[in-house]
């Protein structure tokens, strides 16, 4: 049965168009001419809008503590027709959710893409929040057009497939499983030909500016070719030669698993935030062997290019430290006029910590301490690889995304210092601000016809 007419007509740029349009209603153009990313902090514009589906604020509190939502959307002031799909990229530490909410009670048009994310190990959370936007689209009249009656869910990721049948079941509506890798070149490429100041470089020479944005999007001609480096529970390093035109060249399985799993069981953290916060709080020197511990106090290897905090050996410090406290121990000289808690600062002045007792709450070495050296370790040794991979394949630019990264600086710097350091200046690392969500978007942008964009959007016109 065929649709009535609508008081507003579509202007396809194609006959092709046109026609996927009509066999799959689901489908649709993204007008993204003037978008731009508003951050829920900055202004009243900023704050969660009533969404299509529903925000944050209309869930109920178990479920509103199980998600996190990403403080920045993407404004999409001139897209005014229907959405009839979310997406999601289920990973193994982290699901990504990524969804179009109409705005509500403004003069303007349009509406926005709004970013949430549930740890994989609460997907019956995530599957529910997906079950109350489904709700609130059905009941949805998105101005002059009938909201669809069931909201499709584009899927990418392993729990694309571990989990397929639950949320099929769960929902009743079309599960539409797309590939892991085309989902986040096709994300990324979004982000770099579609929205300004998505992408920008770290310059940690500047620091009032060192996050120096790209203020306008690239042509996608030339984007290519580059390196993506999604970093996740583990890490893909993507050759990427065009659209639709990519390899795995290679990977390491030291990601944001491991940094996540081993802080765990070193530090009891209970979450990556956690982990992020108080690695933000340590001194990786009370750990690592630096540079100046073997040279001596204000001492690198300048000759080559190490400093003194330049890092020698990641947690080369602890077995040194545990064999003197176990020393001290034995010899009775484990506490001092009765305190347990030793002088760490001792020898601090040649770049070392000697003290061997234990910090306040009964450890040798502070979690906060330990968690810095691990971000450094796994970073330092992600950006070493994925320089590499640049130089066998001769890329020049190299992206950084995944939900290891979160915005936070510290990994920023190191990913870019990394980069830097290896190609002696003659690379750059680049990342993105919604680094956790290439594959979601990527997803959430397979429900379209081919050829969509601020370069080639659907135009609508009243009659």
């Amino acid at each position: 049965m065929e649709r009535p007419v609508s008081k507003r007509r579509r202007i396809s740029s194609s006959a092709s168009d046109m026609r996927s349009t009509i066999e799959q209603p689901g489908s649709i153009k993204i007008n993204s001419s003037g978008a731009h990313i508003v951050d829920h902090e900055d202004s009243s514009e900023d704050s969660p809008p009533a969404s299509e589906y529903g925000s944050s604020h209309s869930q109920d509190e178990r479920l509103e503590q199980s998600y996190q939502h990403h403080k920045r959307d993407i404004r999409l002031p001139n897209h005014n027709s229907v959405v009839s799909h979310v997406a999601a990229d289920i990973g193994g530490s982290l699901a990504k959710v990524v969804y179009f909410s109409r705005e509500e009670g403004r003069a303007e048009s349009g509406g926005r893409l709004e970013f949430l994310s549930f740890e994989t190990d609460k997907i019956d959370d995530c599957i529910e929040y997906l079950r109350q936007l489904q709700s609130k689209h059905e009941q949805q009249t998105n101005g002059d057009f009938k909201a669809e009656p069931a909201l499709s869910v584009m899927a990418t990721g392993g729990g694309a497939y571990k989990f397929y049948d639950r949320i099929k079941r769960r929902l009743g509506v079309d599960v539409v499983r797309e590939d892991e890798m085309e989902c986040l070149i096709n994300g990324l490429d979004f982000f770099i030909t579609e929205i300004p100041m998505e992408v920008f470089t770290y310059h940690d020479e500047d620091q009032d500016n060192a996050m120096q944005f790209e203020t306008s999007p690239r042509s996608r001609d030339n984007i290519y070719p580059y390196l993506l480096v999604n970093i996740g529970s583990g890490v893909s390093m993507i050759k990427v030669s065009g659209p639709s035109q990519f390899s795995r060249i290679g990977g390491t399985s030291l990601g944001g698993g491991t940094l996540w799993g081993l802080l765990s069981l070193l530090t009891g953290a209970r979450s990556f935030d956690d982990m992020l916060a108080m690695a933000d709080k340590g001194d990786n020197g009370a750990v690592d062997l630096l540079v100046g511990d073997i040279y001596g106090s204000g001492t690198g290897y300048e000759k080559i290019g190490l400093g003194e905090r330049a890092i020698a050996s990641s947690f080369g410090k602890v077995l040194k430290r545990k064999r003197k406290a176990e020393r001290e121990a034995e010899d009775g000289n484990g506490m001092t006029n009765g305190d347990p808690a030793h002088d760490l600062e001792k020898g601090r002045e040649g770049g070392e910590r000697d003290g061997a007792a234990l910090v306040g709450d009964g450890r040798m070495f502070k979690p906060e301490d330990i968690s810095r050296s691990l971000l450094y370790a796994i970073s330092n040794n992600i950006g070493q690889i994925a320089y590499l991979q640049s130089e066998k394949h001769n890329l020049q630019r190299i992206y950084f995304g995944g939900s290891f990264i979160r915005g936070h600086r510290q990994t920023i710097h190191t990913l870019s210092y990394a980069i830097k350091f290896w190609s002696k200046g003659a690379k750059q690392a680049y990342f993105v601000r919604h680094e956790g969500y290439l594959g979601a978007v990527g997803a959430f942008l397979k429900r379209k016809p081919a050829n969509w964009g601020r370069r080639g959007s659907v135009d609508f016109i009243d009659v």
